[in-house]
């Protein structure tokens, strides 16, 4: 017979990819893990992975069985979660990651509706890039992070958010008309600010200029989005933002904002949960709220 506390050290370890690892995030001893591993083996009678001085992989049978075993556990807690929503109020906690695309303008908001309507709910909010939120998700230190799209990866659920038109930001000794679309192949003497390459939204706006022939004179990384934005407006800088963080200079007073065009640039956002663990009742909820606000923020009308 197979243990809850077995399964979930097999799924730990195809996640992490090391048993070490593995029994840090699931707090027991490396040889505790690896006697749960080789308990749910003998069971089985088929070996789950192939170790390696690199760490662990899974073999083709422990990859189908740890599909197997992330729905188990979901379902456990799908159970836990009906359960609770039987009780007349919402409670419970929410630990939320958003990149600053999110938490610059539709956080506020929806946080502020979302806690009137359910003063029983915890909520945590962390900030951060697409990288560490994505493995803080991994590990179950957050019950769900909004980050840029990406290809997917082990032990995280992934599902579509919504989509964002990319624009120039740039401050106003450039001279560019607010709001009106730009063709980046004419700008010369560009000073871009880019994510790091940690980010995933780097590598598509990287891709996006070297597709297009668009001439960049001096790049600078930066994972900082208020640093970003107070030295496009300060300097001759410019960089490359979607709409939902950019509508809050719509004014134009401090930064203008220019839409991509020929071609346009979108990028995708989702959500992230551990892939073991559905998202609890009030995380729908407040999830409801975030989706609520990003609608209300209209992009700008542009012909392409």
């Amino acid at each position: 017979m197979v243990t809850l506390r077995q399964l979930q050290s097999v799924v730990a370890v195809v996640e992490e990819r090391s048993f070490t690892r593995a029994a840090a995030r699931e707090n027991a001893t490396q040889s505790g893990i690896s006697q749960h591993v080789k308990s749910v083996e003998a069971f089985l009678g088929v070996s789950l992975f192939e170790r390696t001085s690199d760490g662990v992989t899974p073999t083709p049978a422990g990859q189908r069985y740890y599909q197997h075993c992330i729905d188990v556990l979901r379902t456990l807690d799908e159970a836990k979660g009906e359960a609770r929503e039987t009780g007349s109020e919402v409670t419970g906690k929410i630990r939320a990651g958003l990149i600053p695309a999110f938490t610059r303008v539709a956080l506020a908001p929806a946080l502020e509706r979302f806690t009137t309507r359910y003063p029983g709910v915890e909520v945590e909010v962390i900030e951060g890039y697409s990288g560490a939120l994505m493995d803080r998700v991994r590990s179950q230190a957050l019950d769900f992070a909004l980050v840029p799209g990406f290809a997917g990866e082990t032990g995280l659920k992934v599902t579509h958010l919504n989509r964002s038109r990319e624009m120039l930001v740039s401050g106003a000794a450039r001279g560019l008309a607010h709001l009106a679309p730009v063709r980046l192949a004419e700008q010369s003497s560009l000073k871009l600010i880019v994510p790091s390459r940690s980010n995933v939204r780097r590598g598509k706006i990287m891709e996006y200029a070297e597709t297009h022939g668009v001439r960049i004179d001096r790049v600078l990384d930066m994972d900082a989005m208020l640093g970003t934005l107070e030295l496009v407006a300060a300097s001759d800088w410019v960089t490359i933002l979607p709409w939902i963080i950019c509508s809050a200079d719509a004014g134009g007073d401090v930064r203008r904002v220019s839409p991509l065009i020929d071609p346009p640039l979108h990028s995708e956002f989702v959500v992230i949960e551990p892939a073991r663990r559905p998202l609890p009742p009030e995380g729908h909820l407040f999830l409801d709220e975030v989706r609520a606000e990003l609608a209300r923020l209209e992009e700008p009308a542009v012909g392409v």
